[in-house]
């Protein structure tokens, strides 16, 4: 599974490793599938996320045999939702398209599970591994969940096909294909727009153990000042990463004001990641704000110390930015008393930032992972998918390619051109119709200025979501459990009066 996402992207491999999991766990009892769907979910996510370890291991001050319990404890609760939807299937289907049906049906709920339980860790969901595949242009459509279901339907299939020598379970696969392009074909109206822009995104490459030394919030903020200094004539927005300033926000005042003239008087805006501790409330919240110009018409800067054109984060990342039980956790180890571990959470919903005209839908870091959030923040004016990061966090590992590539299901999703922009890579634009990327390269200090065309309509995801999806999942459990229930009517009839 691991080689079925980034950097590999070898997709088929999705598909064969969910033939073989139906393979093994087919004809068993409710506790060899779960068995089986176990050690398939272990496996996936052992290797898949095995990026986390990095982190634990190199910034967490754990002894070694401590952070493989911990990454082994991770895993083990990630692979219980696989295995359930496993046992969902063999407990109560009777033939083969009611396990194929139920096998849709299990994987939606604990797939949906996994993503809300515990504050939700939907990683490596099986769409993903479809972004660079034929497959991806139904992402406008069914949404990265709709594809993540789509290739257990596949798979699936498959395996009864070959199983009982027949083709009426491959062609139900390729009917639906079929369904799902001619829909597509009349429903997604989205267009590149006569509009384009010019963006610069800057990446300082700190080293993940200088970024909240004191000592080194000047030169930090000196080097993004001077990167985008040389660089930002005739460009419309330029962005930073996450806390690219690292200094709170009410104490870097004087800094802010300047570069909120300067970008004005060169006619552009800046977005940029900071975190902002509020003296009054105590509370800390990991924001993205915006200087300069707000639209193309102002002639000054609009930024002031909590002014309205900011993003909050929402969706925050356990350990590395809040900590459960702290009282009892921070005291045990350095994992669990991190720097900028006590965030605020942020609204659910927040308006778009506004950036010399254009209207930003803003993720910062972890959040772009969950689509939900994700859409519940897009309006029809939205020009831009923005996201922030720190994936230094990760090194030379798969975590990053993994993070960018998700990144990019939610552009397709919606339908709107992507800007991506961290401290040390992968920094890059994504144009999700010609679905051409441009990334500069990881661990290196430098910028890229680009140009990026605006896309105009709205894809059918951003208007429905995962109803759609929903509505199908109810039915087919619906069919599957009509089709018991007038089973055990049947037999109780058969008892009674014959």
């Amino acid at each position: 599974m691991t080689f079925s996402y980034a950097p590999f992207s070898l997709w088929p491999i999705a598909i064969f490793a969910l033939v073989a999991a139906c393979y093994v766990t087919d004809k068993q009892s409710a506790r060899s599938a779960a068995k089986y769907g176990f050690a398939f979910g272990f496996g996936w996510f052992a290797l898949g996320i095995s990026w986390v370890h990095v982190s634990i291991a190199q910034f967490g001050g754990l002894p070694l045999p401590v952070s493989l319990l911990l990454m082994g404890l991770l895993c083990a609760y990630l692979a219980i939702y696989p295995a359930l939807a496993f046992v969902f299937a063999a407990r109560f289907s009777q033939s083969a398209w009611q396990r194929i049906a139920l096998l849709i049906v299990g994987f939606a709920i604990t797939e949906f599970l996994r993503g809300k339980l515990l504050t939700g860790f939907p990683w490596l969901s099986f769409g993903y591994a479809f972004t660079d595949s034929p497959l991806n242009i139904f992402a406008s459509l069914i949404g990265e969940f709709g594809l993540t279901l789509l290739a257990v339907f596949f798979a699936s299939s498959i395996y009864y096909s070959i199983k009982a020598k027949h083709a009426s379970f491959s062609l139900s696969a390729i009917a639906t294909l079929i369904c799902l392009y001619l829909i597509s074909s009349f429903t997604v109206s989205t267009s590149h727009s006569d509009k384009h822009i010019s963006t610069l995104l800057v990446q300082g490459n700190i080293q993940q153990s200088l970024r909240w030394e004191p000592e080194q919030f000047w030169p930090t903020m000196s080097k993004y000042r001077d990167m985008t200094r040389v660089e930002w004539a005739e460009t419309d927005l330029v962005v930073w990463p996450e806390a690219a300033i690292p200094e709170i926000e009410d104490m870097a005042s004087p800094f802010l004001e300047g570069l909120d003239a300067a970008a004005a008087f060169n006619n552009t805006a800046v977005i940029t990641g900071i975190p902002d501790y509020q003296f009054d409330t105590k509370a800390v919240y990991n924001t993205l704000i915006v200087l300069g110009k707000k639209y193309p018409e102002s002639n000054q800067g609009h930024y002031n110390y909590l002014h309205s054109n900011r993003y909050q984060k929402h969706q925050l990342l356990p350990i590395g930015e809040f900590v459960p039980f702290e009282n009892i956790l921070r005291p045990l180890a350095p994992l669990f008393n991190l720097a900028m571990s006590s965030f605020s959470r942020g609204e659910r919903v927040q308006d778009n930032l506004i950036a010399n005209g254009l209207y930003i839908l803003p993720a910062i870091c972890y959040e772009i992972v969950f689509s939900e959030l994700v859409r519940d923040n897009f309006t029809e004016q939205s020009d831009i998918l923005f996201t922030v990061s720190n994936d230094a966090w990760f090194g030379d590992s798969h975590g990053p390619h993994q993070h960018m590539q998700i990144a990019r299901m939610r552009a397709l999703e919606l339908q709107r051109p992507l800007i991506r922009v961290t401290n040390n890579g992968i920094t890059g634009v994504y144009d999700p119709i010609n679905q051409l990327e441009q990334t500069v390269p990881q661990f290196t200090e430098t910028s890229l200025k680009t140009q990026l065309t605006l896309i105009s309509g709205l894809s059918p995801f951003s208007q429905y979501g995962h109803t759609p999806i929903w509505i199908t999942v109810m039915l087919l459990s619906f069919l599957v459990f009509a089709k018991r229930l007038k089973t055990l009517l049947l037999i109780k009839f058969e008892k009674n009066f014959l």
